[in-house]
């Protein structure tokens, strides 16, 4: 946020910013490392329709960068850490093994010196890397659970038993995708106003920001923080809310992560789109009769394959949320919604 910005002199990246800098440079500044992490906390406890996936990462891979500074006085470098360590952030935060592999830090320049720097850098053949990959990946995932064993708690992501796949669910295959399609699309529809609405008005994001959460909040509760504690209550409780108000929730949330963005919180969209799909999933659910798991599952894999355009990605963040009989269904959901061109007005 904007007061944060003003009080330590920093700005938290996004995930895609994040990413980018590990990927090109092989490391993230950590000079920052505890004023970036309460710019990344402030958000969250103020009810934030955002994820904490963007702030913690970042000072994960911070550590990660300070720790492979600190080996340059065996005299190498392993310049590979930071990544390692980012993806096994990734996976601990989204509890998904296979997204470590197939996130964008995969395939960066491995191996790439830096001209300006006279350390031995530490080069791994590509099935080696692939081993060292699966090695922090399991050590993360691992480590997580392990303390979620211990102590409780948890950001992890919601957890889906079982699913009924039959005619009836078939039936409503294509015109659930498209739906979640289109829900993903207001999330660009939001990104572009914020946008414009942001350089309109000016300063004062906390303000403008705050309000806009404020608005939502009190009319649908459920738009508020990250969603995935949200989305266990939602698999209790959904029936007992009206089907408008959960797609009405859905929607709505798709579109207040990007303004709130946009209007100056930092923060990260996997989680709140992912509850985007939830809630829009239960309130389809109880209009159709088909099973309601299937309808969660199709809407989200539809809504994020829309969003971030990667179907590969949106299943392998999704697989461990849900089981695997929806499987097929899922990649069909998030092939249909990255197939479909996004209108025009909405590209950047």
């Amino acid at each position: 946020m904007a007061c944060t910005k003003k009080m330590t002199g920093i700005k938290t990246d996004d995930l895609n910013q994040v990413m980018a800098k590990v990927k090109q440079d092989g490391r993230y500044p950590y000079d920052n490392l505890g004023k970036l992490s309460l710019a990344a906390l402030l958000p969250l406890l103020f009810g934030g329709s955002i994820g904490p996936e963007a702030g913690l990462t970042g000072v994960i891979a911070g550590l990660c960068s300070w720790v492979g500074d600190r080996m340059r006085r065996f005299g190498v470098e392993f310049r590979q850490l930071t990544l390692l360590g980012t993806q096994a952030a990734l996976t601990a935060l989204f509890t998904a093994p296979v997204f470590g592999f197939v996130a964008p830090l995969a395939g960066s320049a491995d191996g790439d010196e830096d001209p300006a720097s006279d350390e031995i850098t530490i080069k791994l053949p590509k099935a080696q890397k692939t081993v060292v990959y699966g090695i922090a990946i399991a050590g993360g995932l691992g480590t997580y659970l392990l303390l979620g064993q211990l102590m409780g708690g948890g950001m992890g992501m919601p957890r889906f038993e079982s699913a009924v796949v039959g005619n009836l669910e078939l039936t409503w295959l294509i015109p659930l995708s498209l739906i979640g399609t289109i829900c993903g699309w207001l999330y660009f529809v939001s990104e572009h106003a914020s946008e414009a609405l942001a350089h309109a008005i000016g300063a004062r994001p906390v303000v403008k920001a705050g309000l806009a959460l404020a608005i939502c909040g009190t009319v649908l509760p459920y738009t508020l923080f990250a969603g995935e504690t949200q989305a266990d209550v939602l698999m209790e409780t959904y029936l007992t809310i009206p089907a408008g108000v959960l797609i009405a929730t859905g929607l709505v949330k798709a579109m207040l992560t990007p303004a709130l963005i946009n209007l100056g919180w930092r923060g990260g969209h996997f989680f709140p789109v992912i509850f985007s799909g939830v809630s829009l999933g239960y309130g389809l659910a109880i209009l159709t009769g088909a099973d309601p798991v299937f309808c969660v599952a199709v809407c989200t894999a539809s809504t994020m394959g829309a969003v971030m355009r990667q179907p590969v990605m949106v299943v392998g963040l999704l697989l461990m949320c849900f089981p695997l009989k929806g499987i097929v269904c899922m990649i069909i959901a998030a092939v249909i919604a990255a197939g479909i061109p996004l209108p025009k007005p909405l590209r950047k």
